[in-house]
C-alpha cells in the first residue's frame, strides 16, 4: 500500500513567504542567486523527511449506525492506528456522504489519541435533513509529521449505508408516555364510560350529570332516574393523508414540512392504535404514491413507520382532485381523514378547496397546516425602507389569502389545525380525541 507524501498548508505558506525574499536577493545581490534554489531544495528535503516521520497507517475503521432518524444526530466514528509516528498535529478524516447528511456532501473531523486503546479516534454527529438511504462512499485520512511540513494521505472506499427513518422522538418522550399512562384509555386502552355513542351500562342519575343522558324509559320502569353510560367509539378508520408536493418540501426550522407532518402523524397514529382504532397512511403528489392497509394493533406500528419512510419529496404541484377522489373510492365506510398540506397560490387553493369539500360530504376531515412564522414576521414587522414596504405588503396579502382559504374550509365543516411545527403533534392528538368523543366518525 502506498502512502504518498504531500506538502501541507504550512509548507505552502513558507514557499509563498520565501518568494519575495528570493526576488529581493536576486535584485540586490545577483551573485548570491544560488541561495534561492538551495533553500528550495532544503525545504523539499524537510517536507520529505517530515512526511517520513509521520509514520504509516497500520489499520483503520469507520463505524456508522445502520439506522437513524431525520432531524436527530447520530454518531459517526473513525478509528486509525498509526505506527512509527512522531509527535505532530492530530490526524484528520474526511468522509464523502449523501446530501441527506450534509449539504456540502462532506463530513470532516480531527482524530484524538486514545491512551487506553493506543489509537486515534474521531467522532462526528451529523444531523440528517431528509429521509431515505444515505451513502457513505469514500474516506480520506491525512496525518502530518512533527514539523507540519509533510503529510501522508490515503483514500479508501467505504460503501456503507445509513437508513434515515421518520423522527419518533415524540413517541418515546416521557410526556407522551405519561399521557398514555394517565389519560382516558391508559397504556391498555380501557373502556371509556360516560362518553361516546355506544351504549355500555345504566347508572343512577346524580346531580351534575348531563340531563341528555337520562334514559326515560328505564327510569319509568324503575321509578328512579337512570342515566346511560356510553362507551367511546372503537375500530374507527383514521387515514393520515400527506401532500408530498413542492410546498411541503420547503424547510421549516431545518427540516422539510413533510417530515414535520410525518412525525406528528406517527405520534397521533400511536395514540389512535392505543385507543383501539385502525390507521392507514396515504401519500400523493401528481398522483397517489402510497396507500397502506389499515393497521389495528401497536405491534404493527412498524408498518406505518416503514410506509412513512417511503414518502418521497416531489418538486411539483400536487393533484388534489385525482388524489382525494382516489382516496374516496377506496373507503367503504365513514372515516376520519387527516390531511397534511400547505398552499402558496390562490389557483391551487381553489382546486384544493373543491376536492376537500367533496371529501367532507362523506367523511370527517381534519385539515392540518404548519404555521408560516417567517411569512407572519414579514407581514407584521414594521418596514423601514421601500423594499421592506413592498415585502410587507406582499406578505400581508399572502397571509390574508391564507386566512380566507382556511375560513372557507371551516364553513364547509372541515376542522382546522394551524400551529407551529413543534405544536401540531399534540394539537392533532387533542383534536382526534375530541372528534372520537363526539362520535362523529362512526
Amino acid at each position: 500500500m502506498r502512502f504518498p507524501i504531500l506538502p501541507t498548508a504550512r509548507a505552502a505558506w513558507l514557499t509563498a513567504l520565501a518568494a519575495p525574499i528570493a526576488i529581493v536577493i536576486a535584485a540586490t545581490a545577483p551573485g548570491a542567486w544560488l541561495v534561492v534554489p538551495a533553500a528550495a531544495v532544503a525545504l523539499l528535503v524537510l517536507v520529505l523527511l517530515d512526511g517520513a516521520l509521520a509514520g504509516r497507517l497500520e489499520d483503520w475503521k469507520a463505524a456508522a449506525p445502520a439506522d437513524c432518524e431525520v432531524g436527530e444526530p447520530f454518531k459517526l466514528v473513525v478509528v486509525a492506528e498509526l505506527a512509527g509516528r512522531a509527535a505532530g498535529s492530530p490526524p484528520e478524516a474526511s468522509i464523502a456522504v449523501d446530501s441527506r447528511l450534509e449539504s456540502d456532501g462532506r463530513i470532516e473531523m480531527l482524530l484524538n489519541y486514545n491512551d487506553t486503546d493506543e489509537m486515534w479516534e474521531g467522532v462526528a454527529e451529523p444531523i440528517p435533513v431528509r429521509r431515505g438511504t444515505a451513502q457513505l462512499s469514500q474516506i480520506w485520512l491525512r496525518w502530518s509529521g512533527p514539523l507540519g511540513l509533510g503529510a501522508r494521505q490515503v483514500t479508501h472506499p467505504l460503501e456503507q449505508e445509513v437508513r434515515i427513518w421518520p423522527d419518533l422522538s415524540p413517541i418515546r418522550s416521557p410526556e407522551l408516555q405519561n399521557y398514555l399512562r394517565d389519560a382516558q384509555f391508559g397504556l391498555i386502552a380501557r373502556r371509556i364510560r360516560g362518553e361516546g355513542t355506544q351504549f355500555e351500562a345504566l347508572s343512577e342519575y346524580e346531580a351534575g350529570m348531563d340531563r341528555r343522558r337520562i334514559d326515560w324509559k328505564a327510569s319509568a320502569r324503575h321509578t328512579k332516574l337512570y342515566a346511560r353510560e356510553n362507551e367511546s367509539e372503537r375500530n374507527n378508520q383514521i387515514i393520515f393523508a400527506f401532500d408530498c408536493g413542492q410546498a411541503m418540501c420547503e424547510p421549516v426550522e431545518g427540516l422539510p414540512r413533510i417530515d414535520r407532518a410525518v412525525t406528528a402523524a406517527l405520534t397521533a397514529s400511536y395514540v389512535a392504535l392505543k385507543g383501539g382504532d385502525r390507521v392507514s397512511l396515504f401519500g400523493f403528489a401528481q398522483r397517489p404514491e402510497v396507500m397502506t392497509p389499515f393497521v389495528g394493533d401497536t405491534r404493527a406500528f412498524h408498518q406505518l413507520q416503514s410506509a412513512a419512510a417511503g414518502l418521497d419529496y416531489h418538486p411539483e404541484e400536487p393533484n388534489f382532485t385525482l388524489a382525494l377522489a382516489s382516496l374516496t373510492s377506496r373507503l367503504q365506510r365513514r372515516s376520519l381523514i387527516v390531511l397534511f398540506t400547505d398552499f402558496t397560490d390562490s389557483t391551487g387553493a381553489e382546486l384544493m378547496i373543491e376536492s376537500v369539500g367533496r371529501l367532507a360530504e362523506k367523511h370527517v376531515v381534519l385539515f392540518v397546516t404548519i404555521e408560516d412564522a417567517e411569512l407572519n414576521e414579514l407581514a407584521y414587522t414594521e418596514p423601514d425602507t421601500l423594499d421592506n414596504i413592498a415585502i410587507a405588503i406582499t406578505a400581508d396579502t399572502l397571509v390574508r389569502q391564507r386566512r380566507i382559504v382556511l375560513e372557507r374550509l371551516r364553513q364547509m365543516g372541515v376542522d382546522i389545525i394551524e400551529a407551529p411545527w413543534d405544536k401540531i403533534g399534540y394539537r392533532l392528538i387533542d383534536s382526534y380525541l375530541d372528534i372520537k368523543r363526539s362520535g362523529a366518525i362512526g
